[in-house]
């Protein structure tokens, strides 16, 4: 009996050992392949931006990745920097700049036909010390007191489209002459709102998802609207880009309506609802 027992036994044993092998030969290539599409699939997505969409892309990054398995790969610039970075051949899944750029770089740079998509717009903000006096703004006379009583003013450079626009702008105002030699122009990319955050510049003049987050500084309001320029970002896809599912994916995604809150909490407003 016992005899019996073993051999059926290692029958058994023998079948369920034929069994795997045998599940082993046909489900582990078919593995194999899934894994190997599924790396094949994962994209790293290069992205050029200007600086003033840096921290909300980044904050929006990990969800993207999460949810797609796509890696992104940021270099964030002035804007006259991006377009030289792409003159020289230097190569990106989605470029981000001011709408208007973009139809420059486009000259020299085709881009995937349709691929150019608004995404959000932002506003020229005030901000002053977190430890000074609020300033009023909110018209086109009290931003002139606020410039002729201040110190010094920090300006992003002047040739970015904001940093245009307040040149302008104090020529429009009239004190054009008695306002420059206060001006230090200063990107906010490379630390000008840290410039006013340690005194050294009584008021700083930029795109507000720039500087709503630096510490020791107080956002007074954004222009009045006699005097506000709104900079519209907007993306794009070169031309023979290598990862064209991904790009178009994250662009989706960027401009989807429940990114909004995300959007706003930087300073921004989504372009589709912008008036």
């Amino acid at each position: 009996m016992p005899g019996r027992m073993t051999s059926k036994r290692c029958k058994l044993q023998n079948g369920i050992a034929v069994t795997l092998r045998a599940v082993l030969q046909w489900a582990l290539p078919a593995l194999l392949i899934t894994i190997g599409a599924s790396a094949v699939s994962a994209d790293e997505i290069r992205v050029f931006s200007g600086g003033a969409p840096q921290h909300v892309l980044q904050s929006l990054a990990p969800e993207f990745e999460k949810a797609t398995g796509h890696k992104l790969d940021f270099t964030f610039a002035l804007v006259t920097a991006i377009q030289q970075k792409l003159a020289v051949g230097e190569k990106a899944d989605i470029v981000m700049l001011p709408a208007p750029l973009l139809s420059v770089v486009e000259k020299a740079l085709p881009f995937e036909t349709g691929s150019q998509t608004s995404i959000a717009r932002v506003g020229i903000g005030v901000i002053g010390p977190s430890s000074a006096k609020h300033v009023g703004i909110s018209t086109a006379d009290a931003v002139r007191t606020a410039l002729l009583d201040a110190r010094a003013v920090a300006f992003p450079d002047p040739s970015t489209p904001s940093g245009g626009h307040l040149a302008r702008m104090l020529d429009q105002l009239g004190i054009a002459e008695k306002v420059r030699p206060k001006i230090i122009n200063k990107a906010a990319i490379h630390g000008g709102g840290d410039l006013v955050a340690k005194g050294e510049a009584d008021l700083g003049f930029y795109l507000l998802s720039e500087v709503n987050r630096i510490p020791g500084i107080t956002v007074m309001g954004l222009l009045p609207p006699a005097l506000q320029s709104y900079v519209e970002y907007a993306a794009a896809i070169p031309a023979g880009s290598a990862h064209l599912s991904g790009a178009k994916s994250l662009i989706r995604f960027l401009t989807d309506p429940s990114r909004r809150s995300q959007w706003l909490a930087s300073g921004f407003e989504l372009a589709a609802e912008a008036k």
